[in-house]
């Protein structure tokens, strides 16, 4: 896949951020009801960037991150890696268990189930919006956990992903709390030709 092939019109990519504008207020919406906040959101950029790029939009390689992955099936196959700041995810742990904020500092196999449960929903929030505009049925498998430096999470990742696709279409979400920040980043890595379908079904030249 060259990336002459892979070069997106403006209008192409407004309207993929419209579909991330969607799914963010899906998943702004569903992660307010889950912690009893007040979630606002904004997505500051959509782009097809080298999967090589990935590390360096996530704060470097060295940045401790809780990557949340998982394996999209249907017409358009997919990867999906949300990656989340430490100082995130620790937060979220704490609203999510009822614990007062900052006490979180480790995460056990039940924070860690709630954060994968966290990634699950936020995903399908995305995916419904794709859905919405597309009419592209993708399915997630169940999601895998890791909290390490972005840089060994996506190595691990991007061995998978390198025989799959050489570009990742970033949807970066940022979410934002009453009393503090959650910030995001969310990838959807296609398959060979999966990008080419999404593309087709959104119906921009």
């Amino acid at each position: 896949m060259s990336d002459e092939e892979l070069n997106l019109s403006a209008a192409q990519l407004d309207a993929l951020k419209e579909i991330g504008n969607v799914g963010a207020g899906n998943s702004a919406t569903a992660l307010s009801q889950i912690i009893n906040r007040r979630i606002d959101m904004n997505v500051p950029r959509v782009d097809l960037v080298p999967l090589e790029a990935v590390p360096d939009l996530v704060g470097g390689p060295d940045a401790i991150v809780v990557g949340i992955f998982l394996r999209v099936y249907g017409k358009a196959p997919s990867n999906i890696l949300f990656l989340l700041p430490k100082k995130s995810a620790f937060y979220l742990v704490d609203k999510l268990m009822g614990r007062s904020h900052g006490e979180t500092t480790k995460l056990d196999f039940m924070d860690e189930s709630a954060l994968m449960e966290i990634g699950n929903i936020l995903t399908g929030a995305y995916l419904n919006a794709f859905f919405t505009f597309t009419k592209l049925t993708m399915l997630p498998s169940i999601p895998a956990l890791a909290m390490d430096m972005a840089g060994a999470i996506l190595n691990v990742v991007l061995v998978q992903l390198g025989q799959m696709g050489d570009k990742a279409l970033v949807i970066e979400t940022e979410f934002l709390s009453e009393d503090d920040g959650i910030s995001g980043q969310f990838f959807l890595v296609p398959d060979p030709g999966s990008l080419e379908t999404i593309i087709s079904a959104v119906g921009v030249e």
